[in-house]
């Protein structure tokens, strides 16, 4: 197969670094590292090859290998507590997944496809055919000892080589080590081949490769190699394109959906391949296999799928209009016309409206209001022999209250008690916001004291509708007995606390108020915002504490927070008498704080982004895990003047509703960054960062890139140079503070074990938050447990 050249219009090259395994799979520790012994503590051990299964009906979840009890609590696992534990509370309904059909999308695995796949011819000499005897003793004895060394021991072999090495010669020992299923050390050889000066680019060499890493789910190296295939002018075969988007599909790191998705959406435009329609099927499964309020977000893509198996004249299998369906009901506008379409599209391919696409339509109709078409749809459902769900409840439940009729989802409700033997916390919930929006203020204590009763989890989301229902009619003693309720039965968030912030200041309750607030800034977890400021301000400004005033004026200055309108006349008068100019917070600059803060981020994988002038922070975090749901909400706070704009918080925005990605504004501030920690669109350690590395540093780095262990030691994650590695361990080390280290890739692990794990945590306590403090301090066996 001739490889194509990419037309100069359509030349691009995707400078976004490949995504990182999170934790590696093996995490034993070297010895101390030692001047002498630097590269070889730092070196991967060799591994057992293993060759991974094709996935055959879904993108499979690779099984994580176990882990040396050492290092056994990986800060997903920390995330993975009860559900009392858990703050990452998203209603129940909008978490609930697309049930498939046993002969729906996973009839036909992706991975079946490969065989028919076209992929370049490869033509390699044989070992025989080479006319030298030395040439061919030496390819000889490299073949045998380059895949039993270390990577480091491999490339000094092969700088050894460089005399007589040339490109034949070095294809020939990739070619050999993929044959025998060497394939990182085929990887190794060809990453060490490009940088010698004779290194001639080889379309069929970089395709073998890329789909022998994409096979061993080694995505990360698929796409380096599919990378350097674009940055040379060409077009990646068809078989790079399939597997790399398999290879996406089959791993559980964050991120890896969307690059999947990147792949697929390249393959048709700029590859003009048509993929096969296991491909298709498999990347549709995997967009709604999310939980609803994550899902909607990709129904673009799940559209743009729909079209290419439209257009390709390929099977439409019915979970594919089920799942169009299921994540246009989650949108927050919903799209009637389209959702006619499909189930008359349905109707005309002789698919019958199941379950799930009956329940989605109760969903969509709950949005807007549509009594008739949900009644016409409930009757449907109770034709059905698969019975009933408690999501098919809580749809009509909400139906009726869009329709002004309280009492008949307070019926529902009870129906649903009476035919259901189990259910969920939702049905509560949802029935609690109903009767409180209709300020049935009786039925709601009642239904919030049976829902206490219950043991069900979590209380929160009623406390907030019941408290928002006592403010609205000046109940404040009610009010304050559900907050000292919640305070009992649930871990509050900011909404909690806002909502009673503006009761006491409703009543009067300045000193109350005061002490409220006071909390809510000292308690990292709960922290302000702009809405929380302005009330206590707006208290103060009416009251005559001017002084006070000015102090909150002031924090507004600081945290950048814009002061309400209505409040300005009155502040410009206050601070005119104290001699003080009204300056609105505008100016960006960051902070001694901020400062320190980003590099602790960086150290931990922070990512930076460039829109080709200037440069943008992109925040990224694992949403199972606790530490970083807290932290995010952090730093969300921390940096809230300088986000983007459609990141930009609302002034009664709950801890759930801060999304797990989102990025800064592209500024001038940022580029000191990106030269220092990205240049060239790769993350690199600075040459100074032995300057930078504080306690503040430290902590954010430990909070946001490392975690702690089974057995209590604590474990840094680190990206760079074996010389940047080294001069951040010489830094460490004049802290006295001794580690191990341990390289999986690209990735060092910096280990800090026994006493040494202690004496870190009393270098960083002092800067770690207080609600992350008991997650994060060594020397607690029971942790991982």
């Amino acid at each position: 197969m001739e490889p194509r050249l990419l037309p100069i219009n359509s030349f691009y090259h995707h400078n976004k670094p490949p995504l990182n395994p999170a934790v590696p799979d093996i995490l034993t520790l070297a010895s101390p590292m030692r001047t002498s012994l630097f590269s070889s503590s730092l070196s991967l051990h060799q591994q057992q090859r293993t060759h991974f299964p094709e996935p055959i009906n879904t993108p499979q979840v690779l099984h994580p290998i176990s882990i040396s009890k050492c290092f056994s609590t990986s800060v997903e696992q920390l995330g993975s507590g009860s559900q009392s534990e858990r703050i990452l509370d998203f209603d129940e309904n909008e978490r609930e997944i697309f049930k498939f059909h046993d002969d729906g999308l996973g009839s036909s695995g992706a991975g079946g496809d490969r065989k028919h796949l076209d992929t370049p011819e490869l033509e390699v000499k044989d070992l025989a055919e080479l006319p030298e005897q030395w040439r061919r003793a030496k390819l000889a004895w490299l073949c045998k000892e380059l895949p039993a060394h270390k990577p480091a021991t491999a490339v000094r072999i092969l700088n050894g080589q460089r005399k007589w090495m040339r490109q034949e010669d070095a294809t020939y020992v990739v070619v050999h080590c993929t044959r025998i299923r060497e394939n990182e050390t085929a990887f190794r050889v060809y990453k060490w081949m490009m940088q010698q000066h004779w290194y001639r680019f080889d379309f069929a060499l970089s395709t073998k490769l890329a789909d022998y890493m994409g096979k061993e789910r080694k995505f990360a190296k698929c796409r380096e190699i599919f990378d350097d295939i674009i940055s040379q002018g060409r077009v990646p075969s068809e078989s790079t394109f399939h597997i790399l988007v398999i290879a996406y599909l089959s791993t559980t790191v964050q991120g890896s959906l969307e690059e999947a998705c990147i792949i697929y959406n390249r393959m048709i435009q700029l590859g003009g391949y048509r993929p096969r329609l296991s491909l298709h099927n498999s990347l549709f499964r995997a967009l709604v296999s999310k939980p609803g309020v994550i899902a909607k977000h990709h129904l673009k893509q799940a559209e743009f799928i729909y079209h290419n198996l439209v257009t390709c004249g390929l099977e439409l299998q019915k979970d594919i209009y089920g799942g169009l369906i299921w994540l246009h009901s989650y949108q927050d506008t919903i799209d009637k016309e389209r959702i006619t379409s499909l189930r008359e599209e349905m109707r005309q391919a002789g698919v019958e409206e199941g379950h799930e696409v009956l329940v989605s339509i109760m969903r969509a109709c709950a949005k807007d209001g549509d009594v008739e078409e949900a009644e016409r749809t409930w009757l449907k459902l109770l034709r059905l022999d698969e019975g009933l769900s408690s999501h098919a409840f809580v749809c009509r439940m909400e139906v009726f209250s869009k329709a002004g009729e309280p009492m008949k989802s307070l019926k529902t409700f009870r129906e649903m008690q009476e035919v259901l033997s189990s259910y969920n916390v939702v049905p509560y919930h949802k029935i609690i916001e109903v009767l409180c929006k209709a300020e049935e203020v009786e039925l709601a204590e009642s239904l919030m004291q049976e829902l206490v009763q219950s043991g069900m989890k979590p209380l929160t989301p009623s406390f907030i509708s019941i408290m928002d229902m006592f403010l609205n009619l000046n109940l404040h003693d009610k009010l304050e007995s559900a907050f000292s309720a919640c305070l009992e039965k649930c871990r509050p968030n900011r909404s909690v606390y806002m909502i009673y912030l503006d009761s006491l200041v409703k009543v009067g309750n300045f000193d109350k108020a005061e002490e409220i607030f006071n909390y809510m800034r000292n308690n990292e977890a709960i922290g302000l915002n702009a809405r929380s400021c302005n009330t206590i301000l707006s208290e103060y400004l009416s009251s005559g504490y001017h002084v006070k005033a000015e102090r909150i004026y002031d924090l507004m200055c600081q945290k950048k927070y814009d002061v309400d309108s209505s409040l300005m006349e009155k502040l410009d008068s206050v601070l005119s008498s104290s001699r003080k100019v009204v300056r609105k917070p505008i100016s960006l600059k960051l902070s001694k704080e901020q400062r320190e803060i980003l590099v602790g981020l960086f150290l931990g994988g922070l990512q930076i982004e460039s829109d080709g002038k200037k440069h943008m922070i992109q925040f990224e975090f694992n949403q199972n895990s606790i530490i970083h749901s807290i932290l995010r909400r952090h730093l969300h706070d921390q940096y809230h003047e300088w986000l983007h704009p459609s990141c930009k918080p609302s002034d009664d925005i709950d801890n759930e509703d801060i999304p797990c990605r989102f990025c800064t504004i592209s500024h001038s501030y940022f580029d000191f960054y990106a030269d220092q920690f990205w240049p060239r669109g790769k993350p690199q350690l600075p040459k100074l960062i032995h300057r930078w590395m504080s306690p503040q540093v430290l902590a954010y780095w430990y909070m946001y890139g490392g975690h702690r262990t089974s057995s209590g030691d604590i474990v840094l994650k680190l990206k760079g140079s074996v010389d940047g590695v080294g001069k951040v361990i010489k830094t460490l080390k004049s802290k006295s503070l001794d580690c191990r280290v341990k390289r999986k890739g690209k990735v060092f692990w910096i280990g800090f074990l026994g006493g040494m794990s202690t004496w870190f945590w009393k270098l960083v306590e002092p800067y770690i938050l207080d609600d992350l403090k008991d997650l994060l301090k060594p020397g607690d066996p029971t942790l991982g447990e």
